[in-house]
């Protein structure tokens, strides 16, 4: 990875923050993006603290014109982007029938056309310039095995999964590989908020540790490593495919 400029969305999160980090080890030019300003500072200033190279790109991906400019300055003056993983995501506990259309179009646009807007000018760039690119995205054991109170979270990323397995046909001929990783339940802030709005959180909690046959909730530093191998030459043969991070809580041939 060493001198690839790297993408990562929700750079300032949990699973993000530790993406950023874990490329930077292994040399890579990070581009920490994120909603907020100051997540994103925190992260490219850890990075450069051990002497790696980050910068940040504040953007709300859910507007496209904003990430398209984004991107276009990035390009400019950082370099043009090598690998983009799409990893910012957002959810709550709602069951479908409580849930209402302006909650619906919220989880859809953070978590399904934001994949969409940065990934269209990044792969369009990667086209023109002619030497391949790596896109992983981020999707979800709740799109693979569905998940109670997600409905329309994991309809988005099953939509990512489908997103990227199409890509991944339309563009083998530039050398671009499209793959995705499904997170099962994690240890991040989107999981305690998640549980929060479920209510008896340390119950979900227990059952949810009992759900995963490894024993335990994974923790954001456990993506990093399948992500990374996506990510690089090890990997230039592999496209389409679908890798769960989760203990086992699914078991997909």
């Amino acid at each position: 990875m060493k001198g690839k400029v790297v993408v990562v969305t929700g750079g300032g999160g949990g699973i993000g923050s530790a993406t950023c980090l874990r490329f930077a080890e292994e040399g890579a030019r990070v581009v920490v993006a994120d909603v907020s300003a100051e997540a994103a500072g925190k992260v490219v200033d850890a990075i450069m603290a051990e002497g790696g190279e980050a910068t940040a790109l504040v953007v709300d991906l859910t507007d496209y014109q904003a990430v398209a400019a984004g991107i276009a300055d990035l390009e400019a003056n950082f370099g043009p982007v090598d690998v983009l993983v799409n990893n910012a995501g957002w959810d709550l506990f709602v069951p479908f029938l409580k849930s209402e259309p302006d909650f619906w179009t919220k989880i859809i646009d953070i978590n399904l056309r934001s994949v969409l807007n940065i990934t269209k000018p990044v792969v369009a760039s990667m086209v023109a310039r002619g030497n391949g690119g790596r896109v992983v995205s981020i999707a979800s054991d709740a799109a693979r095995g569905g998940s109670s109170g997600e409905s329309v979270y994991a309809a988005c990323k099953a939509g990512v999964i489908a997103f990227s397995k199409t890509l991944a046909r339309e563009h083998a001929r530039h050398g671009i590989v499209f793959n995705c990783v499904c997170p099962g339940v994690t240890e991040t802030g989107m999981l305690e908020n998640f549980m929060e709005a479920a209510g008896d959180k340390e119950k979900l909690r227990t059952a949810f540790t009992r759900a995963v046959p490894l024993g335990r909730l994974g923790k954001p530093e456990d993506l990093p490593g399948a992500i990374l191998f996506l990510s690089s030459d090890d990997a230039s043969f592999i496209t389409g495919q679908v890798i769960s991070v989760s203990g086992g809580l699914t078991m997909h041939g």
